[in-house]
């Protein structure tokens, strides 16, 4: 995939992608949610709400403390953020040599726009990207947010790639029509699933990722 010179934007996931943030999403989440609830959430329940953005998850779980749990937990976000203080070693380097290359370079993440402002801060990463589509607390809208990214770039989906750890990010970018990279480089990613939904390209390590990105733009 990605023969050289026609490939002209790639967008990005963050959580499991720039970062090893799900498992701070999580502890956000209890710290957040548990006080309200009056019950200990295990993490399986909390992933089950994943897709929407956190204020999806919070909405249900406890919807009749919305407001109270999206505030604690962006708090909690924040004051936890120790847990993941930088990018996944590598990643900035690879950012550099895209920019480097004049990649068009995007991110699309299913978070909710508070908390992807707070991991970019933390990270130092916002310099990288020309555009950002956040999700929504009423599902999964990837697909919307490429296509949003499309039309703010000027770029087509036959030039652009994303990269993403999870199976949807895999079914999103097909719908959208950008091809895809599978980033099984987390401890969160799950390579054996992601390998049998075919994807352009899977790159288990960063290391093998950065030589992805120099040979598809050398």
């Amino acid at each position: 995939m990605g023969r050289r010179n026609q490939v002209k934007a790639i967008i990005f996931d963050l959580d499991g992608t720039l970062g090893n943030t799900l498992p701070l999403c999580i502890a956000a989440f209890k710290k957040s949610i548990e006080p309200l609830a009056g019950r200990v959430l295990s993490d399986e329940e909390i992933v089950a709400t994943f897709g929407p953005s956190e204020e999806g998850t919070i909405s249900a779980l406890i919807p009749e403390h919305y407001d109270r749990g999206v505030e604690d937990y962006l708090a909690h976000y924040r004051e936890l953020h120790g847990m993941c203080p930088a990018p996944f070693d590598g990643i900035v380097d690879v950012l550099e040599h895209l920019r480097s290359r004049g990649v068009r370079i995007a991110l699309v993440t299913g978070k909710g726009g508070r908390s992807a402002d707070i991991t970019l801060e933390a990270f130092g990463l916002g310099r990288y990207f020309e555009a950002v589509e956040t999700g929504s607390p009423l599902g999964p809208r990837k697909v919307e947010g490429i296509a949003g990214v499309l039309e703010k770039l000027g770029v087509s989906p036959e030039a652009t790639v994303y990269v993403g750890d999870s199976p949807s990010d895999v079914t999103a970018s097909r719908e959208a029509g950008v091809q895809v990279v599978a980033a099984a480089w987390a401890e969160t990613a799950e390579p054996e699933k992601l390998s049998t939904m075919k994807p352009d390209a899977m790159c288990r390590t960063i290391e093998e990722f950065a030589q992805y990105a120099r040979s598809v733009w050398p």
